[in-house]
C-alpha cells in the first residue's frame, strides 16, 4: 500500500467535496423553499430584513459545517484504511446532507413561521 501525502489527501478531499456542495445545499434550499411555501400565508412575514438575514446566516453556518467533511476526509485518507474509506465516503455525504436536512427543516419552521 502506497503511502498518501497530507497534501494528497487535502487536495483529494477537496475534489470530492466541493463539487458536491451544490447538492448539499440544492437539497437545503428545496427544504427551506418547501417549509416557506407549506406555510403560506404566514411565512410571508420573513422576508423582511431581519429574516432574510437569519436564513443568510444559517446557510453560511451551513456551509462552515460541511467543511467538517474535508477533514474527516483528509483524516482517513491519512489512516490505514485509506483503500476502504475512499469507497464508503459517500455514506458520509448522504448522513450529511440527510442530517442537514432536518435541521434546515428545523431552523426554518422557526425563521419563517416565528416572523410574523
Amino acid at each position: 500500500m502506497s503511502e498518501v501525502s497530507a497534501r494528497e489527501a487535502l487536495s483529494n478531499a477537496i475534489r470530492y467535496w466541493e463539487p458536491r456542495r451544490l447538492i448539499y445545499n440544492a437539497s437545503l434550499l428545496a427544504v427551506v423553499v418547501t417549509v416557506f411555501f407549506s406555510n403560506l400565508p404566514g411565512s410571508r412575514g420573513a422576508l423582511d430584513f431581519d429574516g432574510l438575514q437569519k436564513l443568510f446566516v444559517l446557510a453560511v453556518l451551513a456551509n462552515v459545517l460541511y467543511c467538517a467533511a474535508h477533514a474527516v476526509d483528509v483524516v482517513a485518507q491519512l489512516s490505514s484504511f485509506r483503500l476502504g474509506w475512499l469507497r464508503v465516503r459517500w455514506l458520509l455525504l448522504v448522513t450529511g446532507v440527510a442530517f442537514a436536512c432536518v435541521l434546515a427543516n428545523f431552523f426554518s419552521h422557526g425563521v419563517l413561521l416565528h416572523a410574523a
